[in-house]
Parts: structure tokens; sequence; C-alpha cells
């Protein structure tokens, strides 16, 4: 199952600096298992904001969730999540 996701983080100005940087860096390294695992193909940088577009390939909505709530930025995230499906028209390679 395919799936669009937006996440915008927003985390806090106080958090302490070496509490946040650890923070980033597991993201950074869960994000790259995740992508070499074939769960996240895609990942985009929205230009002029701290947030991605981004696309799961996983099993079921119960599978992103728990992906997602494992991101160690997620208490600090707005997540919209878009399912996505087939569309007639489009051309197969």
């Amino acid at each position: 199952m395919l799936y669009h996701v937006r996440m915008d983080v927003r985390i806090p100005h106080d958090l302490d600096p070496d509490v946040r940087d650890d923070t980033i860096a597991r993201e950074k390294a869960y994000a790259q298992e995740l992508q070499r695992a074939g769960k996240w193909p895609h990942l985009w940088r929205i230009a002029g904001e701290y947030a991605n577009f981004s696309v799961f390939d996983v099993e079921s909505h119960d599978e992103l969730h728990q992906l997602l709530s494992g991101l160690p930025l997620f208490p600090y995230m707005d997540v919209q999540v878009t399912p996505l499906a087939k569309h007639p028209s489009k051309v197969e390679t």
C-alpha cells in the first residue's frame, strides 16, 4: 500500500541542544534504514520549510503508523497521511 505523507517538524526552541542534536541524528539513521528496506522509497524536502513530502510503501495502515510513530522526531511533528490508489490513466512502464 502506498501513502503520501507530509511531515512538518516543530522542535521546541527551548529543547536542550544536546537532546535536539541526538534526536536529529537518530531520526536520520532510522529514516535511512527505512529507505534501504524499501519502506520509504521517496523523501522530498519542501523548500523553505522544515517539512517533507514522502511516499511510504507498506503492508497496512498499522505498519505505517508503527513506522511513523517510531520516528524520533514524531513527538515534534504534524503529520498528514493520504492513502494512494492506482490511477486508471497511468501508463505502466
